[in-house]
């Protein structure tokens, strides 16, 4: 609980956890000469379901974000002074939406505006679902046959809306498939053609160079001494070899050693001349090789103009395209086919549409008359809340509509909540609600913000559905009425101190004697009479021993 004086800073507690949660930044909550603001803070999910934590964590691994060493996600959330904001998740910086996202499975906030959520319609339906769990699965069941039926239904109404384009589109597709498939490209085919048009262009060049070489290392009759090449020298092969036998017969180390290098060298030159002789039988020797492979390039460049920059692009692009063309089937008979799959697909949606509004309508019943029992225990002993399905055009959420009433007593109609309560009903609703809808999670946190303003007398009591609420989650809540402070496991109370130059609030947490005190306060400044010090122990005792047994 954060109590204190009408001013004193409590809600900027929960101004800092909706800037965590992705909230508006707002250049004014930053102090005055002050460069900027931080907030900080620090999630657990240890607590949470698993499916919860796998949300969080796949939120976090998308932004590049992990827990630190206590498996914690620390977010934190910075506005300057000119009115710019930053937020960061474990360290990285995420769009301050991402937060929003995540504060999604971790935090709720209740505050008098937030109340609001309660009349639209989708959160209407959404606090249904989250009542029964049984209603997710039959609801995941039917968005999937939803998905599937949409998907079918629009290609039916391209194949029968956009036959004309399909069919042109078919003759476009067969037109460019059988082009490519008449040239039988190969990947990486223009680039050996190129590598092997080079080569042709310059054949003669490289067949004098290469018998050049070969006659340098074994003498004219290695190429068949035709064509004048060679001359009166040795052949490098006889030199190296003659060198070596003197070199191995001396005496000395050394000199041997020296004729085995040369012997290194014989076996080289012995590779490199039958490379140069393999060399010079693969070159190319039809004059027309030359023209025909010019020929090819041509071909493959006309398709390159057309379909991709290069070969391989070109066998992709043609892939892609029969697999397209093998989707599309514009005949009577394939639209036939469709139109039965699109009738099956329907069908099968229905079903799972009426089995989620089998599930909604029990679970609507259930719902109604938890909250009810609820609201009896807020000081609303007759009102009767009902929540209402309704048939509506199927959508990604099922065919139902869903709509909360709320009448005052069992004799009178339930009528729409923005109609039929007030701002303080409206509030027990919302904690009723969050109650009973709470009781089947755990580990999350939860805040309520001065949602009792307008609520006093009897309905205070509503400090025990809050206390109930924290068996499994961890609650916070700003009040300035002293039968729910009563009930907290911790009491901070804010305090401002108003000085010549700066304003200040500070936090203090209280002990029992400071609690009683303050609840005492709380009770019409009654902190100064014993009388009221009195009453404030009695319900601080009383609240605490209803907690003990509530937890016990």
């Amino acid at each position: 609980m954060l109590t204190g004086e009408t001013g004193a800073g409590k809600t900027m507690v929960v101004t800092g956890l909706r800037l965590l949660t992705g909230g508006r930044a707002d250049a004014s909550r930053v102090r005055s000469g002050a460069d900027g603001a931080v907030v900080e803070g620090a999630f657990g999910t240890q607590a949470l379901s698993e499916e919860a934590r796998n949300a969080v964590s796949g939120i976090a691994s998308g932004a590049g974000a992990d827990a630190d060493e206590n498996g914690e996600y620390v977010v934190s959330r910075s506005v300057k002074a000119t009115g710019r904001s930053s937020a960061h998740l474990g360290g990285r910086k995420v769009p301050a939406a991402t937060l929003g996202d995540l504060a999604g499975h971790l935090l709720t906030i209740h505050g008098q505006n937030d109340q609001l959520r309660l009349m639209a319609p989708e959160q209407q339906l959404a606090a249904l679902d989250r009542y029964d769990p049984a209603i997710r699965a039959r609801l995941d069941a039917y968005r999937d046959a939803y998905t599937a039926w949409r998907a079918a239904s629009k290609d039916l109404k391209d194949r029968t809306e956009k036959r004309l384009e399909l069919a042109q589109e078919v003759d476009r597709l067969q037109f460019a498939i059988e082009e490519i498939d008449a040239v039988a490209l190969q990947a990486g085919e223009d680039d050996e053609l190129v590598a092997t048009i080079n080569r042709l262009q310059d054949v003669d060049a490289l067949r004098e160079a290469a018998e050049i070489a070969l006659v340098a290392i074994d003498g004219a009759d290695a190429v068949g001494g035709v064509g004048g090449v060679g001359g009166e020298e040795e052949p490098a092969s006889d030199l190296v070899g003659r060198a070596q036998a003197a070199l191995e017969g001396a005496s000395d180390q050394e000199l041997r050693d020296l004729g085995a290098r040369l012997g290194d060298v014989a076996g080289v030159l012995s590779d490199v001349s039958a490379e140069l002789g393999s060399y010079m039988g693969s070159l190319p020797s039809d004059p027309e090789e030359l023209e025909r492979l010019l020929q090819r390039q041509q071909e493959i460049k006309a398709l390159t103009r057309k379909y991709a920059p290069d070969a391989a692009g070109i066998v992709a692009w043609r892939e892609k395209a029969g697999a397209r063309l093998a989707r599309i089937d514009t005949s009577e008979g394939a639209v036939e086919k469709l139109k039965a799959k699109v009738a099956e697909l329907e069908r099968g949606m229905k079903q799972r549409a009426g089995a989620l509004t089998k599930a909604r309508v029990k679970a609507a019943a259930e719902l109604g008359a938890a909250v009810t029992e609820e609201l009896h225990g807020l000081a609303m002993p007759k009102a009767q809340l009902t929540v209402e399905v309704a048939e509506a055009p199927y959508g990604r959420d099922g065919a139902d509509a869903v709509e909360i009433l709320l009448a005052p007593n069992a004799s009178l109609d339930p009528k729409p909540l923005a109609t039929s309560a007030s701002g303080g009903e409206l509030s027990r609703v919302m904690l009723a609600l969050e109650v009973i809808l709470s009781e089947s999670s755990s580990g999350a946190t939860l805040v309520f913000d001065e949602v009792d303003a307008g609520v006093g007398g009897r309905a205070a009591v509503e400090g025990r559905r809050l206390a109930r609420l924290a068996r499994g989650n961890q609650v916070i809540v700003v009040t300035h009425l002293p039968q729910v402070a009563a009930y907290a496991d911790t009491h901070l109370h804010v305090s401002k101190d108003v000085g010549d130059e700066a304003v200040t609030s500070g936090v203090a947490v209280l002990d029992n004697e400071a609690r009683i005190e303050e609840l005492a306060r709380m009770m019409a400044g009654m902190d100064d009479s014993d009388t009221g010090r009195a009453h404030a122990a009695e319900l601080f005792a009383r609240a605490q021993s209803e907690i003990e047994q509530l937890r016990g």
